[in-house]
């Protein structure tokens, strides 16, 4: 499970510029798929080996009284109770302001590890920056986020103090299954159903995330993990415009999981907030379903559900492979066939391909769609293999992988699928350049 950091501080000191310098350079293990919708929000980063996903946030003002101002305080304060370290952005040039210091005032009730970075430094030996000690907090360490001066040591002193986080002590073999998606979108009514159902609860434990209950359950001798999210709304009564950071324990979730319930609400359809859960989901490996709840609700004839489906594969296409399932919670139709899906999608990303049948599906693809030209060079597959699963992972060992075109690996990864399934899964297609 990645460790959240949230990047805090008033506006215009360069939360922004520091957020994307510091994920700017992690190069992306899966495509660059159109339509992937991550808000800029959060990202995946790594230092030293170390993953983490790192929030940003808007600028917090004490000084202005409106509402706006108001609800970006306690958006920031949400992030910050999410987060397991918390990154404080001041600005070196016109150093320490008074809300600077309530700011620090709040970071000092959180007991989680601050790191002060003093940003728009660009001259290390100009002492101003040292005026930050006053604000009460851990030494500053002086950046210039724009020309990415001393980054690296502000990230050694942030990967310094993340906390190790526990593991949670469930089998090996056991399937997690996150249950995520909106508020109000019925993940309770699904979790209450399925230990309904099965009454053969083995035990209620309290979940490494916060306000969550992970439900341990058994069917068919196969035991399963519900990692329920649908608490996110209990401290916080939140107004609408932060709604945005209950995505911060979905986040968590995910990333505990094997597979990830993305439940939809029929009524209405797929919004902004569940593209950015579904595109983490994607985004980190995890199998899929799409779950459309609510189902009962809906008047229908009989193209009721190619249409939805339709409308879903146009907001989510980069979910292009997650079966769909629609149900109805509170009727508990079709509920049961959840499981079939899970164990189905399960199968699917821990399946193994032998390396000669593998090469033989490559090459037959390329032998029977020759990859285009390009300035009279064409792109070459010598040799594939397995790497991994959950999700399948394959290298491809090529002549230069600059020559691979965004629409020639989809169309492998498309026989691939059409050759082997991986129903419910991304494929990862990992290129490298075979040495001579």
């Amino acid at each position: 499970m990645k460790p959240i950091v949230a990047i805090v501080g008033r506006p215009n000191v360069g939360k922004s510029t520091l957020f994307n310098r510091i994920v700017g350079g992690r190069t992306a293990i899966v495509e660059d798929v159109p339509g992937v919708t991550r808000d800029r929000l959060y990202r995946d980063a790594s230092w030293r080996g170390q993953d983490f996903t790192l929030i940003d946030t808007g600028g917090m003002e004490f000084t202005r009284d409106d509402t706006i101002t108001s609800l970006v305080k306690k958006q920031v304060e949400i992030a910050m109770e999410e987060a397991d370290a918390i990154l404080f952005v001041v600005d070196g040039r016109t150093g320490v302001s008074p809300d600077d210091y309530m700011i620090a005032k709040l970071l000092r009730r959180t007991k989680k590890p601050v790191i002060l970075g003093v940003n728009k430094v660009e001259r290390f030996d100009d002492p101003m920056f040292m005026e930050f000690y006053q604000l009460g907090l851990e030494e500053p360490v002086p950046v210039s986020a724009m020309h990415g001066m001393n980054t690296g040591d502000l990230l050694d002193k942030l990967v310094d103090a993340l906390p190790i986080l526990p593991d949670d002590g469930y089998e090996p073999d056991a399937v997690k299954v996150a249950i995520v998606g909106r508020p109000n979108v019925g993940k309770s009514s699904l979790v209450n159903v399925f230990l309904g159902q099965e009454r053969v609860i083995v035990s209620d434990v309290p979940g490494t995330t916060r306000d969550a209950i992970d439900s341990v359950l058994k069917r068919n001798e196969t035991e399963y993990i519900i990692i329920d999210t649908a608490g996110l709304r209990r401290k916080a009564r939140i107004d609408q415009p932060t709604e945005r950071y209950s995505v911060i324990r979905s986040l968590r979730a995910v990333d505990r999981s094997d597979v990830v319930l993305m439940v939809l609400d029929a009524a209405e359809g797929v919004t902004e907030q569940d593209k950015r859960i579904a595109g983490y989901a994607h985004e980190a490996g995890k199998a899929v379903v799409l779950v459309v709840n609510k189902w009962d609700l809906i008047d229908k004839d009989s193209n009721t559900i190619n249409d939805f489906e339709e409308d879903i594969r146009e907001e989510l296409p980069f979910l292009h492979y997650a079966p769909t399932a629609f149900v109805s919670a509170l009727t508990k139709k079709r509920v049961e066939r959840l499981f079939e899906l899970i164990d189905f999608v399960i199968e699917q990303a821990t399946r193994r391909i032998a390396t000669s049948l593998l090469n033989d599906v490559i090459h037959e693809a390329v032998r029977l769609t020759p990859p285009p030209t390009d300035k009279g060079r064409r792109f070459k597959v010598f040799y594939a293999t397995q790497a991994g699963v959950q999700p399948p992972k394959f290298i491809l060992f090529v002549n230069d992988a600059k020559l691979l075109h965004f629409s020639y690996r989809r169309y492998l990864e498309n026989q691939l699928r059409q050759a082997f399934g991986f129903e419910g899964n991304p494929v990862w297609l990992l290129i490298r350049k075979r040495e001579e």
